[in-house]
Formats: structure tokens, sequence, C-alpha cells
């Protein structure tokens, strides 16, 4: 069993009267949900209730290995699974992508009209609405690549933005610098969908999701299962249960970003309807989420990642960080979806 770790970091500022006000700061103009503020004082965590219900979450997800994080967003208080293990996050490296791309926004080194045009050579694998739509729409804004970054989850998108902004190595080195570790980006999405199963490098054509599933197919079954192990053991594109809680709670005090550009990140995690059978589905209705899901796909019955991560707001005004990974599970996409409503709905309970 995981060692049972709390803690108690920083007392967060009250920065959430502002941070959570993104709904009509809209980054598009479009109707933004609307987000309530926390309150001054939040009761304890119940640990030992939420040790037992992880445990017992944990052990009926094996052999797929459960990490999560949980903290009360005022006080620091925090609860860690597999608290330091490192987890593929797949989608959820969007989140630390797009805050650099908005940090760069702060320091006028980028700006949110500057037009993009996407060459056939940037196309990226599914999920890509935009590779899809190519060559039928070419022009983005950086603007637009943010929407299309963290509502849809555009992989296409993060690669053109990620290499505007540097590449890999200058998100991971921007959470080093800020003292954020455990969260680490390495490579373009375009090179990790092809490492996951063995496959030669990526080339446009297999934008095409019938494409790419035959070219995965051509890679034999025994490489394929070999590929996937190692991709759930490397250290590149992981997070930490710690790193990613210690990412949300910096981002929450606005010590990451200006309170603009934090409204406006979490308004677009607000926005998207990827992964509703996780977090959300495991919260009261009248709560608010911002998240940041993130999903491998499935060969031989194994998934190599299976997230969600963000904070979530209750009617009362309480707000939470909340991160849960699944690794190397077995289960079908409702039975991991299913795992982490569960963590999410015993959280809720934790909180009081």
């Amino acid at each position: 069993m995981p060692r049972l770790e709390k803690h108690c970091l920083p007392k967060a500022t009250l920065s959430r009267r502002t941070v959570l006000s993104a709904a009509s700061a809209a980054l598009l103009g479009a109707c933004e949900p609307r987000m309530p503020v926390t309150v001054s004082t939040t009761p304890k965590l119940d640990i030992d209730g939420l040790q037992r219900a992880v445990d017992g979450i944990a052990a009926a997800a094996r052999p797929g290995v459960l990490g999560v994080g949980l903290m009360n967003l005022e006080s620091g208080q925090a609860f860690l699974f597999n608290a330091d293990r490192p987890f593929p996050m797949q989608s959820v490296f969007k989140l630390p992508l797009a805050a650099v791309a908005f940090a760069e926004i702060d320091a006028h080194r980028l700006a949110v009209a500057e037009p993009l045009t996407i060459l056939e050579e940037q196309l990226s694998p599914q999920h890509s609405p935009i590779a899809l739509a190519w060559p039928g729409r070419r022009d983005y804004t950086i603007q637009a690549l943010l929407e299309a970054v963290l509502v849809e989850s555009d992989n296409t998108a993060a690669d053109v933005l990620m290499k505007r902004i540097g590449g890999p190595g200058v998100v991971t080195a921007w959470l080093n610098t800020r003292r954020i570790l455990g969260v680490r980006v390495d490579r373009y999405e375009r090179e990790l969908a092809a490492d996951v199963y063995g496959m030669p490098p990526f080339r446009p054509a297999w934008r095409d999701p019938v494409a790419f599933a035959a070219a995965r197919g051509a890679v034999p079954p025994q490489v394929r299962l070999a590929a996937m192990r190692r991709y759930m053991a490397d250290p590149r594109d992981t997070a930490t249960p710690r790193g990613m809680l210690e990412f949300l709670q910096r981002l929450d005090r606005q010590e990451l970003l200006s309170a603009d550009s934090t409204r406006r990140l979490l308004a677009l995690m607000g926005r998207t309807t990827r992964g509703n059978g996780r977090i959300r589905a495991g919260l009261p209705a009248d709560a608010f989420l911002a998240h940041r899901p993130g999903t491998s796909g499935v060969d031989q019955g194994l998934s190599t990642a299976h997230n969600d991560v963000g904070v979530f707001t209750l009617a009362d005004r309480r707000s939470y960080a909340l991160a849960v990974f699944l690794s190397g599970a077995t289960l079908d996409d409702t039975g991991r979806d299913r795992v982490i409503a569960q963590v999410a709905a015993a959280c809720v309970r934790a909180v009081g």
C-alpha cells in the first residue's frame, strides 16, 4: 500500500476571488460557466476516511496503478497517494504547455492575435480537429490555438503552439525555474504518439485515424506491448501527484501567471467537455470544474494512461485541487472513468 502522506503547503491567498471570476473574462468572448469564489475558512480533510476509500479503489483498479492528490486551496492541507510516482500525462501535458504560452503573453513575447499558417508537415495525430480540417483551413491565431488545446485537446494545436514557444524543453525549464518538480514535458505529441507503440516516426498521412490505426497494426503485437510497457516506465512526459498539486496551487495563487491570464486559462479549462465521466461524474451537480483530462489509446486490452486533473469549487465556495492518474489499467473505457469518478466522490466526502 502506498505510504500515506499528509502535509500542508503555505496557506493559499484569497486570489480565488479573482481567479474564479474567469467566466466573465472569456478568452474568445464565448459565454462561460458561472464560477464561485472561496470562503475564508474551510474544514480539515477527513484523511483517514479518504485513505480507506482510495485504498479500496486502487485495489479494484489493479493491475492499473492509481495516483491521487487532493489539496484544500485555502489551507494547503493535502492528501497524497503514490505521491512521487511519475505517471504518463498524455493530454494533461497541455495544461503546463498552455501556462507557458500565457506566461509568454504576459511577458509580451507572444500575442493572442498573432497569426500562424499550419503546413502539412505540422499536422499531428488524433485527436485533432485541426488536422482533419486541413487544408480547408490553414490559418489560426495564438488565441484560437489556445482554445483548441484546452477545450478540444487538439494535438496539432498543441504541437504548433509548443514549437512557437520554443519546444518541450522550454516548458520543462519554465517549470523547473519555478520550483515545480515532478512535472516534465519532453516530446511533441507527434513523437510521443508513435513512440508509445514502437512505430516509425510520425508522418502527416497518419493524421487520419484509420491510417494511424493501420500503421499501428503493422507493428507486431509483441513489439507494441513491449513499447507500451517501456512508455509506462519512462520518466519523460510524466507528472507525479505531488508535482501536479504544486502546479495547481501555484496557478491558483497567481504565482505563475498574471491575474488576467490565470482567469483566461481556468475559463478555458472550464469549457472542456472531454472526460466528463471522470472527476466531473464524482462531483455534485452544482460544483464548478476547471480540468484537463488525458487519455491514451488502448491496445491488447491495456491502457497506458487515463487521467484527469483540475480545480473544483463547491456550491458553498470551497475550492480544491485534484489530480488523478491511472496507468496500466485493463478495465474498459467506462471502468477507467468510473475509477476516477469514485476517487472524486471520495474526495467530496472527505472535504465535508
